[in-house]
């Protein structure tokens, strides 16, 4: 197995400099291929403009061909003015209780996502955090563009450094003095273990939970999605099951920085992702159990940021038991003693 995932590190791991913006125009002219970018946001008055801005700005406005075709809020109940800010900045925004009146919403994310197919058109969904800092228009085209180019690929997800800090003014990505990643704690004590000893295929992922990932809409319509914080998770389980390993792909986009939630909030989120992965367990969306793989991979890939790109160092996981003591027979002798 864990060959199988350094093949598909190898060979389904890129950076968003590899496929230039010109590129990436003439594919999309030449396939017809349309792309919708959806920004689910809850009280994101802060950055949303911003981020709408760029993408109008590097995506939508003044070039040949757009390699945006829609750009969608889905506001999902926010106190503040981010419905206002990012009509203001040139995003179509919608309310979530809006799509599909018929059936109640939900509180969640991934209810946002899903109702967002609704209100989206294009051939390629792509869904970005409404939560970004000093955003950067590449987090869009370096994940959208192995779809446009490579019509075997079906999801691509982001992969970034995230700084645990809210912001980050250090040397660029690779460089001495660069500070490890140690953001996306969720991502390091629940996703990557639960993936790694159940989903092995997933364990080349550096950002299995990452909000930004760009999906071909044939696909995303024939998934279920989690409503909660387990969409992410769900989504990534499914498509694997659904298409396979080698429809899947990643790309670098650099460093991600955005808002960090508390304890009590990271708690919430960890039990929505367990129980997303326990669901899919028990409908056998598992390869360990349909490949003949060991139940549990007693192995977990992790990963650095080195000078190339990320590094991924593979360490055993401690799966030995001992027996009760009263099973042992010196123990026992002692006692009769």
């Amino acid at each position: 197995m864990l060959e199988e995932v350094e093949r598909w590190f190898a060979e389904r791991s890129w950076s968003a400099a590899d496929r230039p913006l010109d590129q990436l125009l003439s594919a999309k002219r030449a396939a017809g291929t349309t792309v919708s970018v959806v920004l689910p946001a809850l009280d994101e008055e802060e950055t949303v403009g911003a981020i709408v801005e760029v993408i109008r700005r590097d995506l939508i406005e003044g070039l040949p061909v757009p390699l945006v075709d829609e750009l969608v809020v889905v506001d999902s109940g926010s106190t503040d003015r981010t419905a206002e800010v990012a009509a203001k900045a040139g995003a179509r925004v919608v309310h979530r209780d809006e799509i599909l009146p018929r059936i109640p919403a939900l509180p969640g994310k991934g209810e946002v996502l899903w109702r967002s197919l609704l209100e989206t058109t294009a051939d390629i969904v792509c869904f970005i955090d409404a939560d970004l800092r000093d955003f950067s228009s590449v987090f869009v085209s370096g994940i959208v563009g192995p779809l446009l180019t490579d019509p075997d690929l079906q999801f691509v997800k982001a992969m970034y450094d995230r700084p645990l800090g809210a912001e980050f003014d250090g040397p660029p990505a690779g460089s001495p003095g660069r500070p490890p990643g140690q953001g996306g704690r969720v991502t390091e004590l629940v996703a990557r273990p639960l993936l790694n000893l159940h989903w092995p295929q997933l364990a080349g992922f550096v950002q299995p939970l990452g909000g930004e990932y760009a999906v071909r809409r044939s696909l995303l319509e024939r998934l279920p999605f989690p409503v909660g914080y387990g969409v992410e998770l769900g989504l990534l389980v499914d498509a694997l099951h659904t298409v396979g390993l080698d429809a899947l792909a990643q790309v670098d986009v650099g460093v991600r920085l955005h808002r960090h939630q508390d304890g009590q909030a990271l708690g919430r989120m960890a039990a929505a992702i367990y129980r997303t992965a326990q669901l899919r367990l028990s409908r056998g969306h598992s390869p360990s159990y349909r490949r003949g793989y060991p139940h549990v991979r007693p192995e977990l890939t992790q990963f650095e940021r080195g000078r190339d790109g990320f590094v991924y160092r593979t360490y055993p996981v401690d799966t030995e038991e001992r027996p009760p003591m009263v099973e042992i027979e010196e123990y026992a002798g002692r006692r009769v003693a």
